[in-house]
């Protein structure tokens, strides 16, 4: 049987429950067909670079499959009758990525709690407090304009 990767986008609207039931009735259209979905990654709402169908986020969902390809044609005939899916993307690859993909390693290395004191910072001096700068209540008043090229001041 071929690999496959396939990943379909949900609209924002939906709730995520329906996107796992979605997911879970396009595993049983599957393995109707004699394949088998190997793994499933809900990556969450995401911002899309660019509307479609005016949606601006949707619901991304990553599926490695193990099917014949008339079972991928016929899912992919399923999907595009499915008002909630506005977009999907199957892949052929020779093999299946183990363990998460990469963006699950992306989203799971952007903890940015866990970031230490700032670096070096190279040729630039520190600032310090920068308590010599004058404070909005020292300066002095602003002088008025002197509009010249007002129109209709002739």
């Amino acid at each position: 049987m071929a690999l496959y990767e396939h990943i379909f986008l949900a609209r924002l609207d939906v709730t995520p429950q329906q996107v796992e039931t979605l997911t879970e009735q396009i595993k049983t259209k599957i393995a109707a067909l004699g394949g088998a979905v190997t793994k499933v990654e809900p990556w969450g709402l995401k911002s899309l670079a660019y509307r479609i169908k005016k949606n601006r986020k949707a619901h991304f969902t990553l599926l490695n499959i193990s099917a014949p390809s008339e079972a991928v044609v016929e899912l992919e005939r399923t999907l595009s009758l499915n008002e909630d899916v506005i977009r999907y993307l199957t892949i052929r690859v020779d093999e299946l990525e183990a363990g998460p993909s990469a963006m699950l390693r992306k989203l799971e290395d952007s903890d940015r709690d866990d970031r230490g004191p700032r670096g070096p910072r190279g040729d630039r001096p520190d600032r310090g407090d920068r308590g010599d700068r004058p404070d909005r209540g020292d300066r002095p008043p602003r002088r008025p304009r002197e509009d010249t090229n007002v129109v209709g001041a002739i």
